[in-house]
Parts: C-alpha cells; structure tokens; sequence
C-alpha cells in the first residue's frame, strides 16, 4: 500500500492518521463521558479535523525544518500530506454521529477507529517485516490507554463541574 511513496508521504499519511484516530476517539470518549449530548461531540470532531489538522500540519512543517534534511519541496509535501491526512481521518468520525444515536455513533466510533488503526499496523509489520500481531496490539493498546485516560478526564470533569 505505501511500500514505494517517499518518506515524505509516508510521514505524514502515517502521523495524520495516528493522530486523528486517536485524538478524536479519545476527546469522543472524554466528551461522552463527562455530557453525554450529540452536538458538542460533533462540534469538537470537526473542530480537531481542522484546527488540529492545521497544527498538526505546521508542527510537522518546524520538525522537518528544524531538522534540515528535507528540501522545502519535501518538507511542503509532508506538511500537506499531514494536513490531509488528520483532516481525513479524523472528519469520518462525525458520521457516525449525524445518522446513529449516541451510544450507537461511540461504539460505532471505537470500531471504525479500531479497525483504521488494526489496517494501518498490519500495513506497517508487512512493510518492516515485524509481526503483524505484535505491531497491531502495540499500536491497539497506546490508543486503549489515550481512550481510557480520556474517559476518566470525563468522569472526573463531569463531576467537578457540573
């Protein structure tokens, strides 16, 4: 799948969709937990897939600048790339949302976001000649825990602030 794209590309597919995956799960998680209300949920999905895409995407652009080892071509293209990538693949995450009920468009949420990631390590173990179970739970597992601390944070600020 992403065995001949340049580093570039690579970088910033594999940041972008790590990153909204798992941000968006875990602030859908945190936010169900501490108000339990469909439209603050959709708002903030929509707010990560641009305000964190476009952070995200100058974040990449200073580290791959700071780093001077990339052209400014290359740097642009995994800025880009990056920037697309989180937009895309955090902005799926409102679907669920606008055609499912609350609990239904959460579970349907973890799913989705849990079978990106599963596709996503399995893609990476083939191309590093690692084993796919091993990569797929490593990866399955730092987003269990971002989820579950996020799901805390939401108890915790529901009962303290409301």
């Amino acid at each position: 799948m992403f065995k001949h794209q340049r580093y570039e590309i690579k970088a910033g597919i594999g940041f972008g969709l790590a990153s909204g995956v798992i941000t968006t799960l875990g602030m859908i998680i945190g936010l169900n937990s501490a108000i339990k209300e469909k439209l603050p949920i959709i708002g903030a999905i929509i707010m990560i897939a641009v305000a964190d895409a476009l952070s995200d995407a100058l974040g990449m652009y200073i580290s791959e600048e700071y780093q001077s080892k990339h052209t400014k071509k290359e740097i642009l293209e995994s800025t880009f790339t990056t920037l697309l990538s989180k937009f895309s693949f955090a902005i799926i995450f409102v679907f669920p949302f606008i055609f499912l009920n609350l609990s239904s468009a959460v579970a349907a949420s973890l799913a989705l976001g849990f079978v990106i990631l599963t596709i996503f390590s399995a893609v990476i173990a083939r191309q590093e000649k690692q084993g796919i179970g091993k990569v797929v739970f490593h990866h399955l597992f730092i987003a269990t825990f971002v989820i579950s601390v996020s799901q805390i944070l939401g108890v915790f600020i529901s009962l303290f602030f409301s």
